[in-house]
């Protein structure tokens, strides 16, 4: 029997990082960075209005207020994208837009607020400072700098900088594209009529979910029937467009359970007995040119848990992040239980409280049933040590924090 420690090192053996790639910045959204990022050039490229104004001298303006303006005349107008050189003449002002070059000889830029928004010359109320509402050259980002670094996942903020550095592409670790087999005779789609004997893939859809908030790009194959050759042939047919494949169900000790014996025609995948509840029976190896494959069970609540205790990690690992895991807190449970001898249990539960006063875990439902209904009601995984065989009431636990 494997510990989870064993079993979760494993996967992440499994699941290599993705090798990098040159994508355009659309698709980098969402990935993490694989290189380094230097500015090209200072930004702002020029001294820049930070505003709609006037072009000044300070020294031109001393003493205005609203009591008493100062009149200067208007010369010319400087809009974004000019560059033909403006020199400001003494007791002027230049018209200028935002993002506009600050023509030469101003040391500051009035607010349009300020003014009477003249054209052919413009009463001022106030005395700007030096320099106020100028963007000036490099202060953002001067030539050189690394304003990205290897690791940083690209979010819409990190593309308006590779954007305003003159960058089209960028090199990530793309997302990984992951297969989902439902496997089950028994298995029908949400929305068929209900029937003795049939059960809803409630996995296939759950997993497709998590995978894809885990950043991952995912595809859900209908649920497959335990029959070898049809198995068999699904599994081949998405290796094609496949860097994971995670399969549930079909990996217990029935007749039935196929997985097995069709991966062991496919690749080197290995079976264990893992010291863990739930989820004491799982697989992972390679299959077809070494693409990675998890199996984890096929009951919902056993297969959620082994995604965000295995499967989840090794996804992020894939993407190129440095932290893996989800945050962990520590908190009280409020009543105890049995917790199978030799076992490390992930038991369902719902977080409150602060960081100040501490955190209080409720157990949703009974910990050794697999209930869908306090499994949506979780937001947290209590962590029961291997050693540890009965919880009471107001011990504290370490949980994994799902929201």
């Amino acid at each position: 029997m494997r510990s989870v420690a064993e079993f979760y090192q494993d996967c992440l053996g499994s699941a290599r990082q993705q090798p990098p790639l040159d994508v355009q910045l659309s698709d980098a959204v969402g990935c993490v960075l694989a290189e380094e990022v230097q500015a090209p050039f200072d930004l702002p490229v020029a001294n820049v209005a930070a505003g709609d104004g006037y072009a000044v001298r300070t020294a031109d303006l001393a003493g205005a207020n609203p009591d008493h303006p100062v009149t200067l005349q208007v010369t010319t107008e400087v809009r974004a994208g000019d560059v033909s050189p403006t020199v400001l003449v003494a007791r002027s002002a230049v018209r200028i837009a935002s993002g506009a070059p600050v023509p030469e000889g101003a040391d500051a830029v009035v607010a349009l607020e300020f003014t009477d928004h003249g054209v052919a010359s413009v009463q001022v109320r106030t005395q700007p400072a030096v320099g106020e509402n100028i963007r000036f050259q490099g202060e953002d980002v001067e030539r050189g700098d690394i304003v990205l670094r290897p690791g940083t996942r690209v979010g819409a903020r990190q593309v308006a900088l590779l954007a305003g550095v003159g960058r089209s592409r960028v090199v990530v670790h793309p997302r990984p594209r992951v297969v989902v087999l439902s496997i089950g005779d028994e298995l029908v789609e949400p929305g068929s009529k209900a029937r003795p004997g049939t059960v809803f893939d409630a996995n296939g859809h759950a997993l497709t979910t998590a995978i894809s908030d885990a950043g991952a790009e995912v595809f859900r194959v209908p649920a497959v029937p335990d029959n070898r050759s049809i198995l068999k042939n699904t599994i081949e047919d998405q290796l094609v467009r496949a860097d994971l494949i995670i399969t549930t169900g079909g990996i217990s000790y029935g007749s039935g359970d196929t997985v097995r014996e069709v991966l062991g025609t496919l690749g080197t995948v290995r079976f264990d007995n893992v010291a863990a509840w739930p989820g004491h029976i799982l697989g992972v190896g390679t299959v077809g040119d070494g693409t990675p494959i998890f199996c984890l069970p096929g009951d919902p609540v056993s297969a959620q848990v082994c995604f965000e205790v295995y499967v989840r990690p090794a996804l992020r690992q894939m993407q190129g992040w440095a932290k893996l895991t989800r945050p962990s807190v520590q908190a009280r449970v409020d009543r105890g239980w049995y917790s199978p001898r030799g076992r490390r249990e992930f038991v369902r539960v719902r977080l409150v409280g602060d960081p100040r006063q501490g955190y209080q875990a409720r157990v949703m439902g009974k910990p050794a049933s697999l209930w869908l209904s306090a499994l949506a009601a979780s937001n947290a995984l209590a962590i029961v040590p291997e050693n540890v065989t009965n919880v009471r009431a107001g011990d504290a636990l370490q949980c994994l924090v799902l929201d």
